[in-house]
């Protein structure tokens, strides 16, 4: 053990160490992602669903961060890399077209957030290709989404964002990154901040036109929290579907997790609502 901890918050973590003289290797990780992916679909099948799962798949990046600390991306990257490659491909052979694994990636979004402007677009090409090759080794057709993600332990973000423009930036390195035949269905991007709700500014928003992805690429606006009202959500999809110029889906900056029972029922809520409002001509006319 590196350092013990509860995961309490971000200062509280349990990092692991691989020992001296030895050499990790994906073929020593069990993520657990194949297991927990069977249990879900079990769920599922008993629920009489039947169409698309979901299966969270955290970057080897983040794993290898979480897991060893800061120099654990420098040294032992690569079998991270290899676990959850490996475990993609296992899931996509139990799962079938069902399978649709969203590639989380916080550490990446806030090491692009946290880089000199000047130097945004070399650090999120670095990124971009490290998210596109977990894709690479998956059979032809696998189906894919991009988390981005600014943390959300605790519920409180690791980072925030002056303006959505780092998020574009990374989102259009990886679309530049992405194999072909392996199919890119949607990327969310955060729009809150944890506990903080987003900001109702046009001009944070603005840089969202610059997005550029693959046809049949859908775009998810993380905008729904807990602390908006139903005015100001409208607002919100708005000014974030008038910046992409086309229709978005919507959710939460991360997952309900960590939110009072009260609200991630209110933030359910919201979306609920506004995926039944009708689509406005010039949606529908794009």
């Amino acid at each position: 053990m590196r350092r013990e901890g509860n995961w309490t918050d971000y200062d509280d973590q349990l990092n692991l160490r691989v020992r001296r003289g030895r050499r990790l290797r994906g073929i020593d990780l069990d993520l657990g992602h194949p297991r927990h992916a069977q249990e879900l679909d079990r769920i599922a099948r008993a629920a009489g669903w039947t169409g698309s799962v979901q299966v969270g798949i955290p970057s080897d990046l983040d794993m290898a961060l979480f897991t060893l600390g800061p120099t654990g991306p420098l040294r032992h990257r690569g079998a991270f890399t290899d676990a959850t490659t490996r475990h993609i491909t296992e899931i996509r052979q139990q799962l079938g077209d069902r399978a649709v694994f969203q590639l989380e990636a916080p550490a990446e979004q806030v090491v692009v957030i946290k880089t000199p402007a000047v130097l945004r677009g070399f650090t999120a090409a670095w990124c971009g290709r490290g998210l596109a090759r977990l894709a690479r080794p998956s059979p032809v057709g696998t189906r894919f989404g991009l988390h981005l993600c600014l943390g959300d332990l605790g519920h409180r973000a690791l980072a925030g964002t002056p303006s959505t423009a780092p998020l574009v930036t990374l989102t259009n390195a990886v679309a530049r990154a992405w194999p072909a035949g392996r199919r890119l269905e949607f990327v969310h991007l955060p729009l809150a901040a944890g506990h903080l709700p987003p900001t109702l500014d046009p001009a944070f928003h603005a840089p969202l036109a610059g997005l550029r992805l693959p046809v049949g690429t859908r775009v998810v606006a993380g905008f729904l929290h807990e602390e908006l009202t139903d005015e100001q959500c409208d607002q919100l999809l708005a000014t974030v579907e008038d910046a992409v110029g086309a229709t978005v889906d919507v959710a939460a900056s991360c997952g309900l997790g960590r939110r009072s029972v009260a609200a991630a029922e209110t933030t359910l809520a919201q979306g609920a609502r506004l995926c039944s409002l009708p689509v406005s001509p010039e949606a529908e006319a794009f």
